[in-house]
């Protein structure tokens, strides 16, 4: 009796704890309060150009552009994101808000936004997501920021902005033929709604990978950021006389060609002509002692293009295998006045590619020495501090 007295108190509590309003109960609930104040609202400058990132920080690149901003000189610059307990990658960000706080809690969301119009000149909104919590449209979210004399541009990654069914007709290998890639439709849905917010907002448009330039010729590149120091530092000699180790990570498998690449590396590898390992799961501060380890790094072989990974790998020293287009690498060349030290590959050739490397790898290690240079030229936010000027001195 007592124990069944007890839970109905308890239910009770509950109750009126649920009929309590959220503002009210954000000041008044301690643990309300302490979810609050642990995520915190965008920090504070008070003079020069202020930056505002957000809100997918997409392989880190927020947090790393955000510094490439600052070290330009006379710009303050925070990164944004909101991040569910499933993620496993770890990045860094400047303000991480839980996934279900950020859309749900109201009270966060209108200090988050004033806090933004107070304090920020300049507001960069990645894959056309909302940046205050999800009730109010993104479109609407850019008005009111503007209203506020802020200046809003957009940047895009990749499958926020690539229309799959373009992309098909450009790339054999495509994931988005018929029969691929189990969420096409969805892409293409996405990719369309943001094709069309960026012709409604006319707003400055960043694309981090230079292959999106064939989806928005105006837009302007946005070099993805590595540290080539932290790559370097984890670097081992490739060794001779041993099977090489062939590392594969992808971040999204489904987009990247791994399945059909994986018989002919388990078949090499039970063969006992690479020693083949498939990364999944592991934190990036963990990456450069993965690709640190390995001989060959094989990104993807579907998309056509080459981003974070590749660079990292690129930066670690390491022979980069990959299927990188001749637009891609004609569009580096053009931008940089570099060539892409990139082996390539498609899927039908990998196998060739691996055993050619195997048997001569002279070449392939000169391509590979290239590597580290061209990140630090390329990548390691010098380039991406000259494009963010662009918007940031307008």
């Amino acid at each position: 009796m007592h124990l069944r007295r007890s839970m109905s108190g308890s239910g009770v509590l509950a109750q009126l704890v649920h009929m309590i309003p959220d503002p009210v109960g954000e000041r008044v609930l301690p643990w309300k309060r302490s979810a609050f104040r642990a995520a915190g609202i965008a920090p504070a400058s008070k003079e020069g150009t202020r930056l505002f990132i957000g809100p997918v920080n997409s392989a880190g690149q927020g947090y790393a552009w955000a510094r490439a901003a600052e070290g330009s000189g006379g710009v303050f610059a925070t990164d944004f994101m909101y991040r569910g307990p499933d993620d496993v990658f770890g990045y860094r960000a400047d303000q991480v808000v839980d996934t279900v706080y950020f859309r749900t809690n109201a009270r966060w969301q209108g200090a988050q936004r004033r806090a933004v119009a107070r304090r920020y000149t300049h507001v960069l909104i990645e894959s056309g997501r909302q940046i205050f919590g999800t009730s109010v449209p993104v479109a609407e979210q850019i008005s009111e920021l503007q209203r506020k004399g802020l200046r809003v541009a957009l940047l895009w990654h990749g499958s926020d902005i690539r229309r799959p069914s373009r992309h098909a007709q450009r790339e054999v290998d495509s994931p988005f033929l018929p029969g691929g890639y189990r969420e096409t439709e969805r892409l293409e849905e996405i990719a369309t709604a943001n094709h069309a917010l960026v012709v409604s907002t006319n707003l400055p448009v960043f694309v981090s990978t230079p292959d999106l330039l064939a989806e928005l010729p105006d837009a302007v590149w946005l070099p993805v950021v590595v540290d080539p120091d932290a790559w370097t530092s984890h670097f081992e000699p490739i060794t001779s006389g041993t099977p090489p180790v062939v590392v594969h990570a992808p971040s999204n498998a489904g987009l990247k060609g791994s399945d059909r690449i994986a018989p002919v590396l388990r078949r090499l590898h039970s063969e006992g002509i690479i020693e083949y390992r498939e990364i999944s799961g592991v934190r990036a501060s963990d990456m450069p002692g993965v690709y640190g380890a390995a001989d060959i790094v094989l990104d993807q072989f579907s998309l056509g293009i080459y981003g974070v990974a590749a660079c990292e790998a690129m930066a670690a020293g390491r022979i980069v295998v990959s299927h990188v287009s001749e637009d891609v690498r004609d569009s580096v060349r053009r931008l940089t006045g570099d060539a892409l030290p990139i082996v390539q590959s498609r899927i039908d050739e990998l196998e060739s590619v691996l055993r050619s490397i195997i048997a001569d790898p002279t070449a392939a290690r000169a391509v590979a020495d290239e590597g580290p240079e061209f990140v630090r030229r390329n990548h390691d936010g010098t380039r991406a501090a000259e494009a963010l000027r662009t918007f940031l001195e307008s």
